[in-house]
């Protein structure tokens, strides 16, 4: 019996269809899973149950291909290769062979042929430079390098703070920058911000390969994310997609030179300026002085472009910016038309229909910190819903009644007319449980005891 040897994408769809036989998944849930229409998973679970798993495996595997060369061809390009043509490189092997004997071959097709005998191009290449100086992008606007600088910009009058900023890489300049007390999402959301309103959008982006501009590629991908073949965006990511500005990823802090020496520049001028500026010591007087001496940087270390003009383009009218430089989430409604943010529940406002129960909808978390649901595209009213009674007792910080509470009863205790005694205690404060309880035991020693 022939055994068949699934590859990883078809050992996802056979775990994805087994559920669905079980009765743990339905046909639409495995169709977003898979990402195929619900037509094609009842095509699969049809052909799974008449032919088992081997209906999964592609019908050309083991087959050879048409187009493959034969072995007739490989053993006489390398007799060839070894007598007649000797010391001839790959490319003009290639040419030769195709004018003299008629083999047409591509260079990389020939180039496996001979490899596979042990036969190397006699051409030595030359050794590829370790590094030269990069010509910079022609036209101010065309790329931008963004990056993090956390240093004692305040000099010991205050805390260390972050320094977001960008470089244009045709002219060196700024074209905005902020202090932020951390790296964080939002503060290089409130740069692209500066950016957009002072200047316009441009065509990509220059950064480091920072969890917050990219998904960590050495993170192990999930079910979904192996069927779909790519990986997810972050937050802001996503709305560089959406602005359809083009990301750029450094493999090394050498390949964005540039913002990394405009780092070393601002450490000696800008933290002078600080000092000077009436010794700024928190993040608003930061700001405020930063924002000041840009222009002065732009004009003494800014270069001409090498081609006049902008690339920068302007956002699309319709488009609100608000909607897009922002936090997206996405959560599910529940029976009670709310939704769950954080500390926050919102109540979400019917209108044009009669509820929003177990709908899709999207939590967007602005940058002025407020909450918008926005369901299709289209913005719910929402108020903050009434707490529940959980929460009303963990602000107050009761639980029922305390523990040790007195209260009144009647005591009928040697009495004939069942007077009211004093007040008696009804119940204590639960005791810590002893050292050998069988909570405090782990499942190890139970079952050793077992």
């Amino acid at each position: 019996m022939e055994r068949l040897t699934l590859n990883s994408r078809e050992q996802a769809r056979l775990q994805v269809l087994n559920q669905v036989l079980e009765g743990h998944s339905s046909v639409v849930q495995a169709a977003g899973h898979l990402a195929l229409s619900e037509r094609h998973v009842w095509r699969l679970l049809a052909a799974y149950r008449r032919e088992g798993a081997a209906t999964l495996a592609h019908g050309n595997r083991g087959r050879k291909p048409a187009r493959a060369v034969r072995t007739e061809t490989k053993e006489r390009v390398w007799e060839l290769a070894q007598g007649t043509y000797a010391g001839l490189n790959h490319c003009h092997l290639t040419e030769v062979l195709k004018e003299r004997e008629g083999i047409h071959l591509s260079r990389s097709t020939l180039r496996r042929i001979l490899l596979a005998n042990g036969v190397r191009s006699p051409r030595r290449r030359r050794p590829p430079k370790h590094r030269s100086r990069r010509e910079r992008y022609p036209q101010e606007g065309m790329l931008l390098q963004i990056d993090g600088s956390k240093h004692d910009w305040l000099g010991g009058r205050g805390p260390h703070l972050t320094l977001v900023g960008a470089i244009d890489d045709a002219t060196g300049t700024v074209p905005y920058a902020l202090f932020r007390e951390q790296e964080d999402a939002q503060g290089y959301f409130l740069l692209l911000q500066g950016i957009l309103q002072g200047k316009g959008l441009p065509l990509a982006l220059y950064s480091d390969r920072h969890s917050i501009f990219q998904v960590n590629p050495k993170q192990r991908e999930t079910l979904q994310e192996q069927l779909s073949g790519k990986r997810p965006l972050t937050q802001f990511g996503r709305a560089l997609d959406e602005l359809g500005i083009h990301p750029i990823f450094a493999l090394s802090p050498q390949a964005k030179g540039r913002i990394e020496r405009l780092w070393g520049t601002l450490q000696d001028r800008l933290v002078s300026e600080l000092r000077l500026a009436a010794g700024a010591s928190t993040l608003e007087e930061a700001n405020r002085v930063l924002w000041a001496y840009l222009p002065r940087f732009n004009s003494r270390f800014g270069v001409p472009a090498a081609k006049e003009g902008l690339a920068y383009r302007k956002p699309e009218p319709t488009r609100c910016l608000e909607e897009v430089l922002c936090f997206k989430y996405q959560r599910t409604v529940a029976a009670d038309n709310t939704v769950s943010f954080g500390r926050h529940t919102l109540q979400l406002i019917p209108e044009g229909r009669l509820s929003y129960t177990h709908a899709r909808v999207e939590v967007q978390e602005r940058l002025d910190g407020s909450l918008v649901v926005v369901y299709q595209g289209q913005v719910v009213a929402t108020r903050e819903a009434p707490p529940h009674a959980v929460t009303l007792r963990a602000r107050t910080g009761a639980r029922g009644l305390p523990h040790s509470t007195t209260l009144a009863v009647p005591d009928t205790r040697n009495s004939d007319n069942g007077a009211k005694k004093g007040p008696q205690t009804t119940h204590n404060a639960p005791g810590k449980p002893a050292p050998d309880h069988p909570w405090r035991k782990t499942l190890l020693t139970k079952s050793l005891n077992n």
